[in-house]
């Protein structure tokens, strides 16, 4: 994926949602979330397919989230690995979607 960003494609039900990016070789990297209730969404889950890691597709999925979560008035509970690094990371300025 390089420099280019990854074309990102969502969904949401009542129970949650993802993010996906169509990988070439026609697997699917990946974030799942579910709604906890009053605003607030578990991020549980991230994947990208070995071949595609460390090229900044897994970033760019949670960076979707925290975008979509702040448009929308939602915090984000942090429950996957990768996504509470990256609010680590990007602290302070992800703490206005960073459930408390």
């Amino acid at each position: 994926m390089g420099e280019t960003q990854p074309q990102i494609r969502e969904a949401e039900t009542q129970a949650g949602g993802h993010y996906v990016v169509a990988m070439p070789n026609g697997e699917d990297s990946r974030l799942t979330w579910r709604h906890l209730g009053d605003g607030v969404i578990e991020a549980n889950h991230t994947f990208v397919p070995v071949p595609y890691r460390e090229q900044g597709i897994a970033e760019a999925l949670v960076e979707r989230l925290v975008a979509d979560a702040r448009a929308a008035g939602r915090t984000i509970v942090p429950s996957c690995w990768f996504v509470a690094d990256e609010f680590k990371r990007h602290q302070p300025d992800w703490d206005d979607v960073l459930a408390r």
